[in-house]
């Protein structure tokens, strides 16, 4: 790695098609650098080309970063196997927030092509003086930019070099000279390059570690501290009764709390429990049923406080480093202003009604769906008000509500247009759909996104799924694991068995940098609404439902040991680096994540019923050890060390179903 580039006069660039050396599927890219990858502050990166030339003198290939200021970084790529195929890598970190750009530069490679020949002609005693002679001139050529870049001790060392290079030299000694560490290193960063062909830059934004690593936990704050008078009458809690749990979620580690949407409920067809049809007067409502004649999207339930109240609640969440993150439901009740003030924004149906949400033969008549198309501009601008007037009061994270209900170049707009003014602020997906639709929002700029995780129970359905997360779709797309929400009660859980629980959480935080809970997961609520739905029975979208958190049996110990484990390790908080090894037992996954010298490996049993035993198989390279190392195990669950070799046995209880180890050598 350098700051210098030389020999930039021999550089040549080519729009289009291919440069004097070719330079090909340039990776990652996100549609043909119309939007820029995704990235951290101190991420690794792998960036990687085809490069190659014609005839048989060397090639080689380099990485150009240029920083939001403009300042140039240089690091050399390598050629990784299979070789007959031209694929060059290399690993790039960025330290600071903002846009960045990289290209590739392939070049021509006089010293490497050098170094072949004297190595095959050298010892045959074929061409010395002629070899001699161009290898002084290479050493020479380096040792001149090695004073250009003011590195004195280099320059000196490479023309000692040359000096050396004589015929009467003999060639054992002259390959031990140019095969030392200090003329590599030397020639490396400053000997020529010719021929210098770069592609287009393409673009990186680097953005605050929240938007890639974090820990959600989800709660409504009208059920906490609601109560029931004595005829029955349900009163709501609010912000300032949602205190208490603000302080035990930071307890359990999470550093988001997601909260459902906060503006009033409209009346109108509003939804009683278990969404029935007949809701009682003292029924909450469905906060997805957004505005009243309280007021829309720009205001607060009464029920829950004032702006003050807000702020109070932002206040302490700050208090215990806890972000709020607010759900952007774009949505309206037929009780909403948006109603009477803008009918344009919804669509009106042939009768004259306005057409309400519906998914045959399902229907949500207290619920309004937008239309983007009547006026853009006005709703562009108001949803963006609304946005901006939220960030005021705190909120640094939405939580965007079915964004694949709404067209893509919208979403494109709005991001880019809050990222100009606070780049700080993250937006998360709750998009389950067709796969083209999630990557899509995630390419525009969404930071995080729902997945498919709920749905991924078996060990070839989470290994293909985070294989293709963490390599295919890592450059766009960064996964948040909720392991419930209030809309999906997954079939796996409704057993209510305390081991599944804990297996999903055990997989959500460790195979992914953000996952998520909302309450009531702790303590193993699963009773679905009716048999083969992956809803709740009396949910609490549709009724107020405090708990007592403190109960026993709970989760609340082992969450908060999942989440110190994260923060403890760099490997944890990272996505691109997931390696699966060989455990025979279908129901045994084995996983190891990788960050520089930190190295964790988890063993995780798939079965809540059964104790299961298996043998393990480590890719020790994968683990970046050499083979038939002797490793140092430690368990970060329960505090025990075991010393593992390749080869290895486990036992696994419901009660017991993981390891996760922090690997280190002996």
């Amino acid at each position: 790695m350098t700051e210098t580039t030389p020999n930039r006069a021999h550089l040549r660039r080519t729009e289009g098609g291919f440069g004097r050396i070719p330079v090909t599927d340039v990776a990652p890219v996100i549609c043909a650098g119309a939007y820029p990858v995704k990235a951290v502050a101190h991420e690794r990166l792998l960036i990687r080309a085809n490069v190659f030339r014609e005839g048989h003198d060397a090639v080689n290939a380099s990485v150009i970063l240029t920083a939001p200021d403009g300042t140039q970084r240089r690091i050399d790529m390598t050629q990784v196997e299979p070789m007959g195929l031209d694929i060059w890598e290399a690993h790039v970190r960025m330290a600071t927030e903002g846009l960045w750009t990289y290209r590739i530069e392939g070049w021509s490679d006089p010293w490497s092509t050098w170094h072949h020949h004297a190595e095959a002609k050298l010892p045959l005693g074929m061409d010395v003086e002629l070899l001699c002679m161009e290898g002084a001139e290479l050493l020479v050529l380096a040792a001149e930019e090695a004073d250009r870049a003011q590195v004195a001790p280099a320059a000196h060392l490479l023309r000692a070099a040359a000096e050396s290079l004589v015929p009467q030299t003999p060639a054992e000694e002259i390959l031990e000279l140019v095969n030392s560490r200090p003329i590599e290193r030397a020639m490396a960063r400053f000997g020529p390059r010719e021929c210098v062909s770069p592609t287009k830059e393409y673009p990186i934004l680097v953005e605050r570690q929240r938007a890639l690593f974090s820990s959600w936990y989800e709660f409504f704050p009208r059920s906490q501290g609601a109560w029931q008078d004595g005829t029955g009458k349900w009163h709501s809690g609010g912000f300032d009764t949602s205190h208490e749990r603000l302080e035990a979620a930071a307890a359990m580690g999470f550093d988001v709390v997601y909260l459902p949407p906060i503006h009033p409920i409209g009346q109108a067809f509003k939804k009683g429990r278990n969404n029935s049809l007949d809701a009682h007067p003292d029924d909450p409502g469905s906060p997805w049923a957004i505005g009243a004649p309280e007021g829309g999207h720009d205001a607060i339930h009464p029920d829950l406080g004032d702006v003050a109240a807000f702020e109070r609640f932002v206040a302490k969440a700050k208090e215990l480093d806890l972000e709020i993150a607010l759900d952007l439901a774009l949505q309206a009740s037929p009780d909403h202003p948006w109603v009477r003030e803008h009918p344009e924004w919804f669509t009106t149906r042939l009768d004259g009604t306005i057409a309400y949400a519906e998914n045959p033969p399902k229907k949500y008549q207290d619920i309004y769906p937008l239309n983007f198309d009547n006026d853009p501009e006005g709703l562009y601008e108001e949803v963006l008000r609304i946005v901006r007037l939220w960030i005021s009061r705190g909120v640094t994270i939405f939580r965007v509500d079915n964004p694949h209900t709404k067209p893509v170049e919208f979403w494109d707009w709005l991001i880019r247009q809050v990222r100009r003014t606070n780049p700080e602020v993250i937006f998360l997906a709750e998009a389950f759909t067709k796969p083209q639709m999630m990557a899509a929002l995630g390419k525009v700029g969404f930071q995080q996104s729902y997945t498919y995780f709920t749905w991924r129970v078996t060990k070839w359905e989470l290994t293909e799924y985070l294989t293709e997360l963490s390599q295919d779709m890592s450059a766009y797309y960064r996964p948040n694991f909720f392991v419930n929400t209030p809309d999906i009660n997954p079939f796996h859980l409704q057993s209510g068995n305390p081991a599944i629980f804990a297996i999903r959480a055990i997989l959500a935080a460790t195979l992914s940098p953000s996952w998520g809970v909302y309450s009531g997961f702790e303590l193993f609520e699963h009773e679905a609404n009716a048999p083969g739905r992956e809803e709740y029975l009396n949910s609490e979208k549709y009724e107020f439902r405090p708990r007592n958190y403190d109960a026993e049996p709970n989760l609340n110990l082992l969450l908060g040991q999942l989440n110190a484990i994260r923060r403890r390790h760099g490997s944890l908080q990272q996505l691109r680096d997931i390696h699966f090894h060989h455990a025979p037992h279908d129901q045994v996954i084995v996983y190891s994540k990788h960050d520089g010298d930190d190295v964790v490996l988890v063993v995780c049993s798939l079965d809540p019923n059964h104790t299961v035993e298996s043998d393990i198989m480590l890719d020790m390279a994968a683990l970046g050890f050499p083979g038939g190392s002797r490793l140092r195990v430690h368990d970060e669950l329960s505090g025990e060390t075991y010393h593992w070799g390749e080869r290895n046995w486990v036992r696994l209880y419901p009660s017991r179903p993981a390891h996760i180890f922090h690997v280190t050598a002996e």
